[in-house]
C-alpha cells in the first residue's frame, strides 16, 4: 500500500506499508514522524494501524519527548503518563528497566473503564543483545476459537485490577527502586469488570479481552479462573498470533490497544534499556450483548477522558 502526497515541512514523500506477518504488523517506511506530519500520512498510519493492530517506524532519532507528543496529538488525545505512576514527567512515561520490566502479557491499563486506544513507544537507550517487544493480535485469538469456545467467552466477564501487575511477575527484584515503582504503582486501587470479548469500536471486529491484570472471572473461583485464564491466553499467544520486533535507536512502534497484547523480553542481563511511551485515550469497552465495562473501584476520570471513536469499515 502506498500514498503519494507532497509535505514540505515533514519531508515525507510516499509512504510504504510493509506487511510483516498474516495476522499482525508492519513496518512503514518514507516517514518522518512529528507534529508536521500531514494528514495524508497520519491517514496511512491510522489505516495500517486498525489493519495491522501495531506498526512500527525506523530512523526516528530524532524525536524527543516533546515532538513524539506533538506527533501523538495527530492520532488522538494523550492522556496523563500513567493512573498511578506518578512524577515522570508530564507528558511520557518512562519504560525504564531500572524500575520495572514488562515481561509478562499484557494489554496496557486494562483496570480502569476507559482502556487507552493506542500507544505510542520510542527507543532512547538499548542493551547490545536482547531486549526486543512480541505483540499479540487478540483479534485472531478469538476468530481462530472453536465454536464452543466462543460461546463460552461471549458472555464471560473477567475483575481486572492494578494489583495484578506485570511488575509482580517480572524477575524477582528486591531493590529500593523496584519497590518504589511497585509502591507508586498500587498506590491508588482501581478494578474493573470488562467483557472477555470487546467489539473493536472501530472496526466492529471482536477481540479478547485479558492479560495480565485479570483478577479473576465472574462467577469463577480462583482455581476455575486460573485455568480458563491459562486457556484463553494460551491461545491469544499461539506464535502464528504474534510479531517480534527487534528495537533499534530511534524506533517507533504504535499498537492499536484494543487489539493487542504485548510482551517485552528480559533477555538482556543488566544492561539499560529505557522507552517512552504515550497512551491515547479511548472509549469503554462493549461487549457483544451491547453491555459495556462496569468500574467496581477507582475513578480515572484524572488519568484520561473517554473518547469516542467513529466507525469505520474494517
Amino acid at each position: 500500500m502506498s500514498v503519494d502526497f507532497a509535505t514540505p515541512r515533514s519531508e515525507t514523500s510516499a509512504p510504504t506499508v510493509v506487511k510483516l506477518g498474516s495476522h499482525i504488523g508492519a513496518r512503514i517506511d518514507g516517514v518522518r514522524l512529528g507534529g508536521d506530519l500531514d494528514a495524508a500520512a497520519v491517514a496511512v498510519i491510522e489505516r495500517a494501524l486498525l489493519d495491522h493492530k501495531v506498526v512500527f517506524f525506523r530512523g526516528q532519532k530524532h524525536l524527543d519527548e516533546d515532538s513524539q507528543f506533538d506527533f501523538a496529538e495527530l492520532l488522538g488525545i494523550p492522556t496523563t503518563p500513567h493512573p498511578t505512576v506518578k512524577g515522570y514527567g508530564a507528558k511520557t512515561l518512562p519504560i525504564d528497566a531500572e524500575y520495572v520490566r514488562a515481561d509478562s502479557w499484557h494489554t496496557d491499563v486494562t483496570f480502569v473503564d476507559r482502556i487507552p486506544k493506542a500507544a505510542i513507544l520510542r527507543a532512547e537507550a538499548l542493551p547490545s543483545y536482547g531486549g526486543t517487544t512480541t505483540w499479540a493480535s487478540t483479534v485472531a485469538a478469538y476468530a481462530a476459537l472453536p465454536e464452543p469456545l466462543k460461546d463460552l467467552v461471549s458472555n464471560l466477564w473477567a475483575v481486572h485490577s492494578n494489583v495484578y501487575d506485570y511488575a509482580a511477575h517480572a524477575a524477582q527484584r528486591v531493590d529500593g527502586q523496584f519497590a518504589e515503582y511497585r509502591e507508586a504503582f498500587e498506590s491508588s486501587y482501581f478494578e474493573t469488570i470488562h467483557p472477555v470479548v470487546r467489539v473493536h469500536p472501530e472496526t466492529g471486529e471482536r477481540a479478547l479481552l485479558l492479560g495480565q491484570f485479570v483478577k479473576s472471572f465472574v462467577g469463577f473461583g480462583t482455581v476455575e479462573s486460573q485455568k480458563l485464564y491459562e486457556l484463553l491466553q494460551t491461545r491469544i499467544t499461539k506464535l502464528e498470533n504474534t510479531v517480534r520486533w527487534n528495537w533499534e535507536l530511534g524506533d517507533v512502534a504504535i499498537w492499536d490497544n484494543r487489539a493487542t497484547q504485548h510482551y517485552a523480553i528480559s533477555d538482556y542481563d543488566d544492561q539499560p534499556r529505557r522507552l517512552t511511551r504515550i497512551t491515547l485515550a479511548g472509549d469503554v469497552p462493549v461487549a457483544i450483548s451491547g453491555e459495556q465495562s462496569k468500574i467496581v473501584s477507582g475513578d480515572a476520570s484524572d488519568y484520561s477522558p473517554i473518547d469516542n471513536p467513529v466507525r469505520v469499515d474494517a
